[in-house]
């Protein structure tokens, strides 16, 4: 599994990004929130702006690929002591096949690198992935209901996992 990471100065790559957030997203997401909080958050959070700002400020985006095709996408920052898992997502047709564990471990490396203590990430509370987070070793530390704006909400879970060992 290969993860090349974007950079802010690459205009192409940012609009590949954004385009395959968005076929990714709206296609697992529309059945769980509806098209129009799905287009609301794609244009807020993947958006060819929204990606650029993201890159600004921290965010580290990688395409993630099994040989010479593009499965997925990662996305995360560092967040106080954790690394924020903020975009973690796989074509339809790649899930269940083993590459979600694959992935975390790129994350976990990445986290330890940064000196980071674990991974935090929230994910909706009618979101398949659910089952995923918690065979990958995520625990629910709490719930949130978090106001988008435009009068949408994301109810989510909020996963943690603990990536190093606080005594050493």
């Amino acid at each position: 599994m290969n993860f090349r990471e974007i950079d802010l100065s690459n205009k192409d790559h940012i609009r590949e990004m954004s385009k395959m957030a968005t076929e990714i997203v709206r296609e697992h997401f529309d059945p769980i929130i509806g098209k129009e909080q799905n287009d609301y958050m794609l244009e807020r959070f993947q958006s060819v702006d929204a990606i650029r700002n993201q890159l600004k400020n921290g965010y580290r985006y990688f395409f993630v690929s099994d040989g010479d095709r593009e499965i997925g996408f990662v996305a995360f920052y560092p967040k106080g002591r954790n690394m924020y898992l903020s975009k973690f997502y796989l074509y339809k047709q790649e899930r269940g096949n083993g590459h979600s564990h694959e992935m975390l471990l790129f994350i976990m490396d990445e986290t330890k690198k940064a000196g980071l203590d674990g991974i935090e990430l929230n994910v909706n509370k009618h979101n398949s992935a659910c089952r995923a987070y918690d065979r990958l070793g995520f625990e629910i530390i709490r719930s949130e209901k978090n106001d988008i704006g435009n009068g949408f909400y994301m109810d989510d879970y909020v996963y943690y996992k603990k990536v190093r060992n606080l005594d050493k």
